[in-house]
């Protein structure tokens, strides 16, 4: 340091003058001195409940420490996997033909649980998960994507609700969780939040995945490690994300034990796939080349045929005609054209890809526990959050955010599909779903798909392996018949795992659960079922199970509820709701349908969903997220929600302010989205200009040359009718480019948020990308400020803040 710098510091802060301390004199303590007024303040003794001596000094003392809360030596660790949209056959166990050796291993040594039940969408079936509690209780209703201001649709795991993770992690557990968390609800998913009901705040010790419900499994939206979002700029090409999850449990595990030899683990092995977009690695989709070109009547057939030779469904069982319902009905597949199947049968080769990949993963994580010696003394549960899904419509679709939008407005021109060669299905620069065709051989021998509560909603896969504490006595075949509910998990776990769930936890006490452990019968197949009734719901399909009875609903949305729409099914002689048996049995439905009206005020599932649109209104105080936003050079990726909230159904400016630009400078000034939407203003050669990506088909202006110095660039999108953009551009207030009438993206597009200098992650234009992989600006970028504009007219909170306005006119 130099003189100048040393006296400048000096000057900064003052030396403190040592000779006015007396070290030969002590200090008085304050309650020895100045007598102080009588306070309410309160202030712990720190010596209270020491179970020591404290003496003045060391000599005249005796330490002792506080016991730490240790699980027992022999309890097992617990590895629960959960897939997201996988239908009760997609698994060699319960009769599928892609390869699953991991869980046909898990299976022969362990057990099926052929009656098991779920919530029939994600969000819900994963609070029920890992809590225990009815979903509509734990407050979800419906996906963490919506706020409509009541209190099963709070998305919010209030604090007298205790996680399994809390719970066992009270109990001396390691608590880890990889993937898909989907509990947070979308506006609170952002780097600002206060991150209440994120992983680590619900009794996780470590986490890494994605808040979100899905995302691009080679370019994912938004990592997170831990309670803070990752800055990724880019990616290696071999990315692939449920690799990439199952790598960071497999270190969690190995970390684990290289500091504590005895601790147990929980590890939640969330995963996205095999939700859509459907995306999966060449290697695996080429194994499956032209395995399903006989398409999905014949493979419906083929998986229902092992399902009975394996007895997971009592003799006399039937498979039900396709799908007929209305909206879900599925073609035969002889009546399709050759073009046709040729492109259908590619998306399901993507689809086996994926469920091959997560048995691939599963064995690469089993073998670590297995190189540790844990195996034998591992619970591991693998199932499914819902069954499979018909969203991807009677074609399916290569542009899966188009297929996804949902909006009374469509322009007449809008098609959601996207032209793709066949090669790029299921790579990164297509985002496809499959046919419904295919979710209802996902679900065989079920009807429906998730969202609904018919079988194929509800009914998935359940495997359980634990070597050492599950041992099937001879002649057991492992498979389990039994009704069983997805809040039957947590308390199943917390039993084997030889933890308890108390009735208070740090000062609170706790709300009670519904689901009730079903360890009996694991360990006796002759045991009775521990569940015998049972309500659900989910955007107004609604269903009552009791004692092999089950009444259900397919309701359409914006009909009025009646008890007209109950059907009802005798499970236990007709498991695949064939027979309604409604009208010969008046007697039992009304006890039912009773039932679930009393279940449902329980449980807070009402108001139910009408036609009003409850489901786009949010709570006001996101209005804040609209305000005009400056982001500066360097800001870190802006989370999806936020990002959207700037753009969605409204004009919008952005001001991009080039504090210098050389005549070779180039790169992106800001971007936001990826390959299923976006757009991205950027320098090239000298040249302005814009991508747009609308939902898969891209766009290019050209904005003229940008020659050197300080500039201010203003791109401006202008809402026009049939939910259309109108863009300009702008330099130094000259116009200089322009794009009519592209498709606006809305719902989940643009899926990545708002960059600043750089196309992060999955790029806007592909072809860019090529050239330049994320191209950052070389220049000096100042900042880029977005100015929203006012709503459209066909904005959906606009016109639901309309209606009721008007309709609160005339009362």
């Amino acid at each position: 340091m130099s003189d100048q710098q040393r006296g400048q510091l000096t000057a900064a802060i003052p030396i403190l003058d040592h000779s006015t301390f007396d070290e030969e004199k002590p200090v008085a303590r304050e309650h020895d001195s100045v007598p102080r007024a009588a306070s309410t303040a309160h202030r712990r003794d720190p010596y209270a409940g020491f179970e020591g001596l404290v003496g003045s000094t060391f000599a005249a003392s005796e330490p002792a420490w506080p016991a730490r809360h240790r699980a027992d030596r022999n309890a097992p660790n617990i590895i629960v996997l959960l897939v997201d949209d996988m239908g009760y056959s997609d698994i060699g166990p319960f009769g599928s033909e892609i390869a699953t050796p991991t869980l046909d291993l898990l299976a022969e040594r362990g057990l099926r649980l052929t009656n098991y039940h779920t919530m029939p969408l994600c969000s819900p079936a994963r609070a029920s998960l890992l809590t225990g509690l009815n979903a509509h209780r734990v407050g979800y209703s419906m996906v963490a994507n919506a706020d409509p201001g009541f209190p099963g649709y709070g998305m919010e795991i209030a604090d007298d609700i205790p996680t399994l993770a809390e719970l066992l992690h009270d109990a001396g557990y390691a608590t880890y969780a990889v993937g898909k968390w989907h509990l947070a609800r979308d506006s609170a998913s952002n780097a600002a939040d206060d991150r209440r009901n994120w992983p680590l705040s619900k009794g996780f010790d470590q986490y890494y995945g994605v808040l979100e419900g899905l995302t691009s499994l080679f370019h994912p939206h938004q990592l997170v490690r831990d309670n803070s979002p990752l800055d990724v700029d880019e990616l290696p090409d071999s990315y692939y994300y449920t690799d990439d999850i199952t790598d960071q449990a497999i270190s969690m595990v190995k970390a684990l034990r290289a500091h504590d030899a005895d601790k147990p683990f929980f590890l939640y092995v969330a995963h996205n796939a095999v939700h859509g977009p459907l995306q999966a690695k060449a290697a695996d989709i080429e194994r499956y080349r032209g395995r399903y070109d006989d398409g999905w009547d014949a493979l419906r057939d083929a998986r229902f045929a092992r399902q009975l030779a394996d007895s997971l469904f009592p003799a006399g069982t039937r498979l039900p005609r396709r799908n007929f319902e209305a909206g879900f009905e599925v073609d035969a597949w002889g009546e399709l054209t050759a073009d046709q199947q040729a492109l259908y049968a590619r998306y399901m080769e993507v689809y086996a890809a994926m469920v091959d990949n997560i048995d691939q993963n599963l064995g690469r994580l089993l073998a670590t526990v297995a190189d540790l010696g844990e195996l034998d003394n591992t619970v591991i549960v693998f199932t499914s959050d819902n069954g499979g899904t018909g969203e991807g419509g009677a074609q399916g679709t290569r542009s899966y955010f188009k297929r996804f939008v949902q909006h009374p407005a469509l322009p007449s021109d809008w098609n959601p599909d996207v032209e793709r060669e066949p090669e790029l299905i299921g790579g990164p620069r297509s985002l496809v779903h499959y046919p419904r065709g295919w979710g209802m051989a996902s679900n065989t021998p079920f009807r429906l798909y998730k969202s609904q509560t018919y079988a194929g909603g509800v009914r998935v896969p359940f495997v359980i392996s634990w070597p050492a504490g599950l041992r099937r006595p001879d002649g057991d075949t492992g498979i389990r018949p039994h009704y069983q509910y997805v809040t039957d998990i947590a308390p199943t776990l917390l039993e084997l795992a030889g933890a308890e769930r108390p009735t208070m936890r740090n000062g609170v006490a706790l709300q009670e659960p519904d689901g009730f452990s079903f360890a009996a019968i694991l360990a006796d197949p002759t045991a009775p079922s521990t569940h015998h009734e049972q309500y659900c719901e989910m955007i107004g399909n609604r269903s009552y199970y009791r004692g092999g009875w089950k009444l259900v609903t397919l309701h359409q949305p914006g009909t009025p509820y009646d008890d007209g729409e109950w059907a009802l099914y005798d499970i236990h002689r007709d498991p695949t709701e064939i027979d309604d048996l409604s009208a010969e049995q008046p007697k039992i439905v009304k006890e039912l349908a009773a039932a679930w009206e009393d279940a449902a005020w329980r449980n807070g599932v009402f108001p139910l969903l009408d036609g009003s649109g409850a489901l786009a209104v949010r709570n006001p105080a996101e209005e804040l997220l609209r305000r005009p936003l400056t982001l500066l050079a360097g800001t870190p990726e802006l989370e999806r929600y936020r990002s959207s909230k700037l753009i969605a159904f409204r004009s919008f400016d952005i001001t991009i302010e080039l504090a210098e630009h050389r005549a070779d400078d180039q790169g992106v000034f800001v971007s936001h989205g990826d390959q299923g939407g976006g757009y991205s203003v950027y320098v090239e050669d000298g040249r302005l200009r814009l991508a747009y990506n609308e939902y898969g088909t891209l766009f290019e202006a050209d904005a003229g040359p940008l020659t050197a110095g300080r500039h201010t660039v203003v791109v401006s999108a202008l809402a026009v009718p049939d939910l259309r953009w109108d863009w300009r551009i702008s330099v130094d207030g000259i116009a200089t480019g322009r794009l009519d009438g592209v498709h606006q993206l809305i719902g989940m597009a643009p899926l990545q948020g708002i960059s600043v200098g750089v196309d992060r992650k999955s790029p806007v234009s592909w072809p860019v990308y090529e050239r330049h992989r994320t191209f950052r600006y070389t220049g000096a970028l100042r900042s880029v400020t977005y100015t929203p504009g006012p709503p459209a007219p066909y904005d959906p909170e606009t016109v639901i803040r309309t209606l009721r306005e008007a309709a609160a006119t005339f009362e």
